[in-house]
């Protein structure tokens, strides 16, 4: 686990998930300074270097170390998050941010429901968050400081205080939060399912204050 005090908080982050858009959200922890431990099923040796190159500050470890953070990054495949969420009996207290995306998933195989919603009833007790994921990985990657203005994260939860909290850690990495409401309405603009993407999907947008 990585302890984070800057800027006054006494959080620990964590990314499960180190491919594309695990890596671009571990640039935006190390643009800001704040420290992320990062972690997959594999061992931590395998991409240690990978790690090592986004900055001193992404720790490498082990998912069962990862999963002590008190916010954590899902960035892992939709279909591989029933595996990480058996590495705990409960996740409560901490706030899991659902980077996932269901395409090709289809509606039946959800029950009707948005993504989402599947992924917090594995998470039993945690705090969902549905955010990050409009984005595609490329652009994530990017300062989000663009033209004077910041680009945009949606972010949508049935738990508004999450939401708050999420909001105020998207402004710590550089980013202009926009909350949508519930999962069920706010999160089906940014939800894949099927083979259709919500409205706001890819949309890359810049606030300007």
């Amino acid at each position: 686990m990585v302890d984070q005090r800057n800027k006054g908080e006494n959080m620990s982050y964590a990314i499960i998930g180190f491919g594309k858009l695990g890596q671009a959200l571990a640039k935006a922890f190390a643009r800001s300074g704040i420290d992320v431990a990062v972690a997959t099923t594999r061992d931590p040796e395998s991409f240690a270097s990978s790690a090592a190159a986004i900055g001193p500050g992404i720790i490498p470890t082990t998912l069962a170390d990862a999963i002590k953070a008190d916010i954590l990054f899902l960035a892992v495949r939709y279909e591989s998050h029933p595996e990480v969420a058996r590495a705990l009996p409960t996740w409560q207290g901490k706030i899991i941010i659902d980077v996932t995306n269901a395409y090709g998933v289809s509606p039946e195989e959800l029950g009707g429901q948005p993504s989402s919603q599947v992924v917090a009833k594995a998470f039993t007790g945690a705090r969902l968050v549905r955010g990050f994921n409009h984005l595609a990985a490329a652009v994530l990657d990017q300062d989000p400081a663009v033209h004077g203005g910041r680009r945009v994260v949606f972010l949508a939860s049935d738990d508004d205080g999450a939401a708050t909290e999420i909001a105020a850690l998207a402004e710590h990495l550089g980013f202009s939060p926009i909350k949508l409401g519930g999962l069920l309405e706010g999160g089906l603009l940014v939800q894949a399912r099927g083979n259709s993407w919500g409205q706001l999907i890819f949309k890359d947008l810049v606030k300007f204050d």
